[in-house]
């Protein structure tokens, strides 16, 4: 039996998968806020809804209940969805959105690989941030995991092997790879001090180089406007305190080193866990 609902199968043209599902490592909320600036910005159809009793735990991931004048008027569900949108570009785009499952992750993958195939696309790009140590006075740089040579090269990547805990972004380009399908995740460093907030500047990075990926050309005005008030506010704060910003000079001289490809660390370096306290309570407005 599926665990999806087939709605509609559109006419779609060289489509890209674009997946952004919740529930793994999303630091500065970068692949939620850019896969939202997508939405915001594109007519989108449901071409298939997963099935949430399958796949997800309702107890980590609880429905919201919509009380008017004391009586329950409705629940609304937590939902993964394939949708499907024109761009009048060159190629048009399917976007996988939700939350990623809970059960079920070999099953839905190949599904997920399937439907792709079925729908045409033959690249699919997964977006998401991770906490780095890097400076916010800096581009954010992006690092991939792919599953060609090339996708790597061409977006950049961490050299050396290591063994990390996957998402089920990861289980999924590896089912594009055994479908011979060119997969690709495309990750944000967020500087570690501000990774529990959203970071615009994260967001726009990633369709920045989702752009360069795919072919297709994005928005991100309102993005980068919002990155530029994100950095004021932050330069603001860490000006305020000569340790803070001790700290983002080292990160700036670290990174600034790394352009060459040397593997990333953080070694020697300070913890940023009071300056991103500090910096949680000054955009709340708290004083202290």
């Amino acid at each position: 039996m599926a665990l999806y609902t087939l709605e509609r199968e559109p006419a779609l043209h060289n489509p890209v998968l674009v997946m952004a599902l919740e529930g793994w490592i999303d630091a500065g909320f970068g692949a939620t806020n850019a896969m939202a600036a997508l939405l915001a910005n594109l007519d989108t159809e449901v071409v298939a809804t997963f099935d949430g009793d399958a796949l997800l735990d309702f107890r980590s991931r609880r429905p919201s209940m919509r009380i008017v004048d004391g009586m329950n008027t409705g629940l609304t569900w937590p939902e993964t969805r394939l949708l499907a949108a024109g761009t009048h570009q060159e190629r048009d785009l399917l976007l996988l959105v939700g939350p990623e499952p809970d059960h079920h992750w070999r099953t839905f993958t190949a599904e997920v690989v399937s439907l792709t195939e079925q729908l045409g696309a033959r690249l699919a790009i997964g977006l998401g941030a991770f906490p780095a140590p890097a400076p916010h006075t800096r581009p954010v740089r992006l690092t991939a995991t792919a599953t060609t040579p090339d996708l790597a090269r061409q977006i950049g990547f961490m050299p050396g092997a290591m063994e990390v805990p996957s998402g089920i972004h990861g289980a999924l380009e590896r089912g594009f790879a055994l479908a011979d399908i060119p997969c690709a995740g495309i990750w944000a460093r967020v500087p570690h001090y501000v990774s529990a907030m959203a970071y615009p500047a994260a967001s726009a990075a990633l369709l920045e180089g989702l752009a360069e990926v795919s072919g297709i050309t994005f928005d991100t005005t309102e993005l980068a406007v919002a990155a530029e008030g994100t950095r004021r506010r932050v330069d603001e704060l860490v000006s305020q305190n000569p340790e803070h910003a001790e700290m983002v000079r080292g990160l700036e001289v670290q990174e600034d080193s790394q352009h060459g490809g040397e593997p990333l660390t953080i070694d020697n370096m300070p913890s940023g866990d009071e300056l991103a306290a500090e910096l949680q309570r000054f955009l709340r407005g708290e004083s202290g």
